[in-house]
């Protein structure tokens, strides 16, 4: 059986002050940096999405960059 509640934060802040100290140093422990930089990792913000689904450049595309790059750098050093 499986119970799902619904809090927002500051309801768990409330909650979480209203535990013994005791219990309050023991969530401390298991909410170690660690264990909130594995969950922070997994999570993508919305702008990291934005980036994974932007286009990407084909090898041709890149090559025909590469070769433009030149050209242009080429022709802004000459006087």
């Amino acid at each position: 059986m499986e119970l799902t509640v619904n809090l927002n934060y500051d309801e768990v802040v409330k909650l979480i002050k209203q535990l013994p100290a005791s219990k309050i140093k023991q969530l401390k422990l298991n909410l170690d940096d660690k264990f909130i930089n594995s969950k922070a990792s997994k999570e993508i913000s919305n702008f990291q999405k934005f980036l994974l689904n932007g286009p990407i450049m084909s090898d041709k595309q890149y090559l025909e960059f590469k070769e433009n790059r030149n050209l242009f750098n080429q022709w802004r050093t000459q006087n």
